[in-house]
């Protein structure tokens, strides 16, 4: 399943093979992996204008991600990184064991 947060509806879309199957405002994943397509990225940086082309790849979860106690926000931004990153100290992330998608914030769940 893939996560990205849709600009126009300001929620989380979900994607399965290819197709929007539900849009929240709140989510939690299990072994997220985090993916910028650089075509995507570049057309971006180009143009002014976003486009779906960075996401999360995760099993959807119910409110039971939660549980545990947030981290380290996530975010992205295709003007400035070229992948994901931790908020505090702009390292990039790849992958995370469980991510919380609340509102337009994405956080790292510690267990």
């Amino acid at each position: 399943m893939d996560v990205y947060w849709n600009l126009h509806k300001k929620c989380w879309s979900l994607r399965d093979k290819g197709k929007v199957i539900a849009h929240m405002c709140c989510l939690g994943m299990t072994d997220v992996t985090f993916h910028v397509q650089p075509a995507g990225q570049a057309r971006v940086r180009r143009e002014g204008k976003k486009n779906v082309h960075a996401y999360a790849k995760g099993n959807y979860k119910t409110h039971e991600v939660k549980q545990g106690r947030l981290g380290r926000e996530i975010t992205y931004n295709p003007y400035k990184h070229n992948t994901f990153v931790y908020k505090d100290d702009l390292t990039p992330v790849t992958h995370c064991d469980k991510v919380w998608f609340d509102n337009k914030y994405v956080w790292e769940v510690l267990t």
